[in-house]
């Protein structure tokens, strides 16, 4: 025969929150336990005080239902991602190409103890050089990451923006886009290696590589390929000691899995996507048992604290932000873009073709609504796989793409391009010499790398041009913020928007905990809603 159950009570000094509001400050209070009681007037809450066992009831004892521990938002995750990097908060604001993870946006979170990424891809070397100096001027000491974008059609850019990371001693990477290892990610990775005084590899380098493939997600959680490798050494890229180290060290420390989010993406659902890398990561781990095992992250439609909970839950170290980063203060996105993303809804993205790899054919997620650029983009791309050539455009065609998108002779074009390629990447000239398909394809990229400049500058004249990417979570997240003041895009500060989805994905783990335990939570007592943060505040609340 067992013995029943200890009966647990409740004492504070402080009579429980039964109201609503009540209930929702206590579990706001984060920082504190939280008891659930039942009293004469209902379920109660309570920040504090003790929990007595006992039959009889202790005078002013009311019965316990639930506790829940303090729960501050750098217990979510994984507590070796903030060592690693240095932060306070296992969140990463997400690279954005063209500058719109502005130099502004990777100080204000990195002076907050958060990490965020540079947007280098898409800029020229001069101006990622010019933010390198920022950083080290302006945010010593403290991290950040920046921005590698696989480019196969512009590898001199790549591979210049790896030197420049050398250069300026860059601890972190967040790599995207990559289909296949190319040996400046290599390099980068390899040339930070070194022996530590217990003989094992030490990687002053580290990479946060993005995916959305498995296949992908695995070429980063294994070592360098050795021919890469040998090919690496052979041009004393890398030193012997260094080739030798490779072949102990995964190429990322940690993996991003991107689902649905804006830009280059495979729109794949988190919950299917996260848990096949996990399992991944746990197969690589059991084969090559590394000192320190990959972190995998994730990212994609985290758009509101819920999201953030429920990518935690599924064993997410930490958590990465994008389109919701946009719409800040600090981005580097037009007033006229912000105004256009703080309007969107959840529906309101399309999938469109990319600049960079337009010839692949591959698309990125980009807004929709306020703009016509998805439709037109679409429609140089039919006309790229339907003729050989610009002349071989029947003249309507010619006509419309000249008077509606170009707005400009192709002729004039194909000259802007020559000018632009003379020096960005000459080679890119050489490979469409003799070749005129590959000609038109610059002359249509043209359109799509204006767009997305367009909308950076605020071009009034081409607003149904602007390429604005954007997934899901922007709808998300304008949804979240309807009643409070993070509504209007002037209030949305970087630091301000981290620390509200992260503390607002404590509250709801907390809830949830809550709700396993059979408490049932009133709906306007169970949502986290934000509030401004008095000046100089922030830090503190961290």
């Amino acid at each position: 025969m067992t013995n029943p159950p200890t009966p647990l009570h409740w004492q504070g000094a402080t009579y429980p929150s039964t109201d609503p509001a009540g209930v929702y400050q206590v579990l706001a209070e984060l920082e504190r336990p939280c008891f659930i009681v039942r009293t004469p007037h209902g379920i109660g809450a309570a920040s504090g005080g003790q929990v007595r066992p006992g039959a009889g009831a202790p005078a002013g004892s009311l019965p316990l239902l639930a506790a829940a521990a303090p729960l501050p938002p750098h217990r979510l995750g994984s507590a070796a991602f903030l060592s690693a990097h240095g932060v306070r908060q296992p969140y990463l604001a997400g690279a954005m190409a063209g500058g719109i993870a502005s130099a502004e946006l990777v100080i204000a979170l990195a002076r907050e103890g958060f990490l965020a990424s540079y947007g280098a891809a898409g800029l020229l070397p001069e101006t990622i050089e010019k933010a390198l100096e920022r950083f080290a001027a302006q945010i010593p000491g403290l991290p950040f990451a920046v921005n590698l974008i696989h480019s196969p059609s512009e590898e001199r850019l790549e591979r210049e923006a790896v030197e420049l990371f050398l250069k300026h001693q860059v601890r972190c990477v967040e790599a995207s886009a990559f289909m296949a290892l190319s040996p400046h990610i290599v390099r980068y990775r390899l040339a930070g290696l070194r022996q530590g005084a217990d003989g094992r590899p030490v990687a002053e380098h580290r990479v946060i590589a993005k995916i959305s493939r498995t296949e992908t997600a695995e070429r980063f959680m294994r070592p360098a390929p050795a021919a890469l490798v040998s090919e690496l050494l052979s041009k004393r890229l890398i030193t012997p000691v260094q080739a030798e180290l490779a072949k102990y060290v995964p190429m990322a420390d940690d993996i991003t899995v991107e689902a649905d989010s804006g830009g280059h993406t495979d729109r794949r659902p988190l919950p299917a996507l996260l848990p096949s890398i996990l399992r991944l990561r746990d197969a690589v781990q059991r084969e090559h048992r590394y000192p320190v095992p990959i972190r995998v992250g994730a990212a994609g439609g985290l758009g509101s604290p819920v999201a953030l909970a429920a990518a935690f839950a599924m064993g997410a170290a930490y958590v990465v932000t994008g389109s919701v980063n946009q719409s800040c203060v600090e981005s580097g996105a037009s007033k006229a873009t912000k105004a256009l993303l703080a309007e969107a809804g959840i529906a309101d993205c399309e999938m469109a073709p990319a600049a960079d790899m337009f010839e692949m054919g591959v698309e990125l997620q980009v807004l929709k609504k306020g703009t016509l650029f998805p439709m037109r983009a679409k429609r140089l791309y039919e006309l790229y796989q339907a003729y050989e050539s610009l002349e071989a455009i029947p003249q309507e065609d010619r006509a419309r793409l000249e008077a509606q998108l170009f707005r400009r002779p192709l002729a004039e074009v194909w000259q802007e391009c020559v000018g632009y390629f003379q020096r960005r990447d000459p080679e890119q000239l050489a490979r469409a010499a003799d070749n005129p398909k590959r000609r038109m394809a610059l002359v249509f990229r043209w359109y799509l790398g204006m767009s997305s400049r367009w909308s950076t500058t605020g071009d009034p004249d081409r607003t149904l041009d602007y390429q604005i990417w954007c997934g899901p979570a922007m709808g998300s997240f304008n949804d979240w913020v309807t009643a409070s003041y993070l509504k209007a895009p002037g209030n949305r500060r970087v630091a301000e928007v981290a620390h509200h989805l992260m503390r607002g994905a404590a509250f709801h783990t907390r809830l949830a905990a809550l709700r396993t335990a059979g408490v049932h939570i009133p709906a306007a007592a169970g949502d986290y809603r934000p509030v401004p943060l008095e000046a100089g505040t922030l830090a503190g609340a961290l």
